[in-house]
């Protein structure tokens, strides 16, 4: 706050220019890696030009086109990187490989300006080009395009942070040797995925489809810090899904993951409480849901199930729409849940789908025959550690009236989590049970 006395410390971004950096960070790296290439250096070019921002905007004001500021900011400090390690004749030949568009002809280093069209689109391709291992793909476009920190994409894929740092490197390095070439080519004539010419092709899709589904699942429930949800992250997720669906209108398994971030995002306004607490789905308030997102999803999902051959998108979003299409809790129809569990399990047998398949047997069945099922998941290394294996856990046992033992897991649940309002939930859970 300033004062007569002088301008005092430096506030420090706001949450709000916070979001918009973090919102902005891909296109702008997208916009420098169309023009020069050099994926790593334009990389640290951007993370240089965010800190500058963060850094003027509280004093000076934030600019009118923030993106077209941070793009000639990063492109500066590019240019300059690239001119100092005498590398202009490497970055010429690359933007050449690029075919830039038009609008970046003519401007030169340090006075380009923005271009007119996002390239987060482009990016998130470049990201799962096929010159890299599935792996590196999705670690690479997380960092990139979702811009999570190693660690956050370490916990989302349940694998160590030292082991992901490894594999983000990797891929940089083998994005930069590739020399890929930065655009966007899935679709074929008809606009389908189908249609895109390779099995490449596809398997390009299906990793930028994880990733997008990924990116959607880190805003919707965050992996670690004092909110629940980072809206930011899911609405980009959603921008991008959206984007592909408009070039691939004919996929079922695009269409399926728009429907299950449009009708998983719909309850967001009824998952806490105005002091950030987490709500469960099952005491959430449905009057809250946004039911506009929801007739949206179940339509998507609809259309793709009568057309496109069944793929775990479409059932994901199938079992989002029939607990949205509830009138209340009570109402859920738990038995059209298992029956599509049952087949996602079965083209998917992940640990996550064995999870919510378990929750279902025991809606179903009864909580002894899903506790069952989670004790072949212990021995599942990419749980070990994971919180929601103990916080299942925990509910399988609070509905088997074993009070105590549900206290435990739930209170072991609450010490693995690294969210705020996940731990506070799951602690009060245990503390209801004591004695």
């Amino acid at each position: 706050m300033l004062t007569d006395s002088g301008p005092g410390p430096d506030p420090g971004p706001t949450p709000a220019s916070e979001d918009l950096l973090r919102r902005l960070a891909p296109q702008v790296l997208g916009a420098l890696v169309r023009r020069y290439g050099h994926f790593d250096a334009a990389e640290d070019a951007v993370q240089e030009a965010l800190i500058a921002a963060a850094r003027q905007w509280p004093g000076e004001g934030r600019p009118a086109n923030p993106r077209g500021w941070l793009i000639r900011v990063a492109s500066r400090r590019l240019t300059d990187q690239l001119r100092s390690e005498d590398a202009r004749r490497r970055r010429e030949e690359t933007a050449a490989a690029l075919t830039p568009r038009d609008e970046f002809v003519g401007p030169p280093p340090g006075e380009s300006r923005a271009p007119a069209e996002d390239d987060t689109l482009a990016l998130l391709f470049l990201c799962c080009h096929a010159e890299l291992p599935p792996a590196g793909r999705i670690a690479l476009t997380l960092r990139a395009v979702g811009g999570l920190s190693t660690a956050e994409i370490a916990r989302a894929l349940l694998v160590p942070e030292a082991t992901m740092a490894q594999r983000i490197s990797r891929a940089k390095r083998r994005i930069k040797a590739s020399g890929a070439p930065f655009g966007i080519r899935p679709d074929g004539p008809e606009g389908s995925a189908g249609s895109a010419g390779s099995e490449g092709s596809a398997e390009r899709l299906a990793d930028v489809l994880h990733v997008l589904y990924l990116i959607f699942n880190e805003g919707y429930t965050a992996t670690s810090g004092h909110d629940l949800q980072r809206a930011d992250l899911a609405a980009e997720a959603i921008r991008l899904t959206r984007a592909v669906h408009a070039r691939l209108p004919a996929d079922g398994e695009v269409a399926g993951l728009l429907a299950l971030m449009l009708l998983t995002d719909a309850r967001r306004a009824a998952r806490t409480t105005p002091d950030g607490d987490l709500i469960p789905l099952a005491e959430q308030d449905r009057t809250r849901w946004d039911r506009a997102a929801v007739t949206e999803g179940v339509a998507l999902v609809s259309d793709a199930l009568t057309r496109a051959p069944l793929g775990p998108y479409q059932l994901r979003a199938a079992i989002a729409a029939v607990h949205d299409e509830a009138a209340s809790d009570a109402d859920t129809d738990w038995a059209e849940i298992l029956a599509l569990y049952e087949l996602l399990i079965r083209l998917v047998p992940g640990p996550v789908e064995r999870l919510g398949h378990a929750v279902a047997v025991a809606m179903v069945h009864g909580p002894r025959r899903a506790l069952a099922l989670l004790a072949d998941l212990d021995g599942d290394a990419r749980m070990a550690g994971h919180h929601r294996l103990e916080a299942v856990r925990a509910h399988l046992l609070e509905m088997a009236g074993d009070r105590a033992a549900a206290r435990a897991a739930y209170a072991k649940a609450a010490g693995l989590t690294l969210s705020v309002p996940e731990r506070r939930y799951l602690r009060l859970r245990a503390a209801r049970l004591a004695d």
